[in-house]
C-alpha cells in the first residue's frame, strides 16, 4: 500500500462495520466473540495483545484480574475510543492508535498475540514483522476462508462502507500462514473451523514459539 494514502480502515465507521458484521447471513461479530472466549482462555498468560480490536468485540470474556496488561491496538482511533468507554472497567486494557504497515512502527512485547481477521489486511510478510517485534508465546489467528465465488466483503446494504479495503486486501490461506510462521520460528499448535451462514467459515490457526 502507498504509505502516502490514509489507510481505508479510518473511514469507516465503527457502527457500519458492527451492524454489518452481526446480520443474520454473516454472523461474523458473534462468532469471533465466541472463539475469541477460547482465544482469551487457552493459554496461562499475563500479558496479551489484540491487534485490529475495533470496538473491542471479545474483551467482555476477560476475568477480572486475569491479565496483567491487555493492550488493543487499531488504526483507527476513534475505534479505540469507544473500546475505552465500553470497558471503561477494564482497568488492565491499554489502547494503542498504531498502522501495522508503517515504517516506524513499534509495539510492547506480550505473551499471547491475537490477530482474528486481521491478516487479511495487511499480509503475512507485515504479520510476520509485528510478531517479532511482539515476540509472543503464543499466535492465535484467525482467518475467514470464502467458498466458491464469494467475495471477501460479505453482501449487506453496509457494503459500499467497505468500497476502499480491496487496496489493502491480501489473499491469506492456512498454508501461506503456517509457512511464514514457520519461518519467524513458530510451529503449528491447534486449528479450529466455524461455518458461517453465507458458505463462509472462519479458521483458527494457533502457533507457539519454538526452542
Amino acid at each position: 500500500m502507498n504509505q502516502s494514502m490514509e489507510n481505508p480502515w479510518k473511514a469507516i465507521d465503527l457502527t457500519d462495520y458492527e451492524n454489518h458484521m452481526k446480520l443474520d447471513d454473516v454472523r461474523q461479530l458473534q462468532t469471533l466473540n465466541e472463539m475469541m472466549k477460547d482465544q482469551l482462555h487457552d493459554y496461562l498468560v499475563k500479558t496479551v495483545m489484540i491487534l485490529g480490536v475495533a470496538g473491542g468485540n471479545g474483551l467482555d470474556h476477560i476475568k477480572p484480574k486475569q491479565f496483567e496488561r491487555v493492550y488493543g491496538v487499531d488504526v483507527n482511533g476513534d475505534y479505540l475510543a469507544e473500546c475505552c468507554r465500553r470497558y471503561e472497567d477494564l482497568n488492565s486494557f491499554f489502547p494503542i492508535e498504531a498502522d501495522l504497515t508503517g515504517d516506524d512502527l513499534e509495539l510492547p512485547c506480550a505473551e499471547l498475540l491475537l490477530a482474528d481477521l486481521l491478516i487479511e489486511y495487511v499480509g503475512c510478510e507485515c504479520f510476520l514483522r509485528v510478531v517479532k517485534l511482539v515476540d509472543p508465546q503464543y499466535a492465535s489467528c484467525i482467518i475467514q476462508v470464502n467458498s466458491g465465488e464469494e467475495t471477501f466483503v460479505s453482501d449487506s446494504p453496509y457494503l459500499h462502507s467497505f468500497d476502499r479495503l480491496y487496496e489493502v486486501h491480501h489473499q491469506v490461506t492456512e498454508p501461506l500462514l503456517t509457512e511464514s510462521m514457520e519461518k519467524g520460528g513458530y510451529s503449528f499448535l491447534a486449528k479450529e473451523e466455524r461455518n458461517l451462514p453465507n458458505g463462509k467459515k472462519l479458521v483458527r490457526l494457533d502457533y507457539g514459539k519454538e526452542g
